[in-house]
């Protein structure tokens, strides 16, 4: 699922969870390819076009970017989305 930014960290703010790593970088085929910043336990992957980074919580809550995805990530980075859902759907770390 790819949604805004902005919105979507104003709502990861409002639930209080402890900041375990702040944004780190993810990779590519050794180039950064986004932000990792929260993972849930059930594995809820956001999406966020702006960056590459990534920040961690305590509850195991992971929220990820593509850096230059725009609204429709999967189109304009089709690379770094597909390495993205392929980490998420077999429970690799970014």
């Amino acid at each position: 699922m790819v949604v805004p930014y902005l919105g979507t960290l104003a709502w990861i703010r409002s639930l209080n969870f402890t900041v375990i790593h702040l944004w780190r970088p993810w990779l590519v085929d050794g180039e950064i390819a986004g932000l990792q910043l929260f993972e849930l336990k059930s594995r809820l992957l956001l999406l966020f076009p702006v960056c590459r980074y990534s920040r961690k919580h305590s509850n195991n809550f992971t929220f990820a970017t593509v850096k230059g995805g725009g609204h429709t990530a999967p189109e304009y980075k089709p690379k770094e989305c597909f390495a993205m859902f392929k980490r998420w759907i077999s429970q690799d770390p970014l």
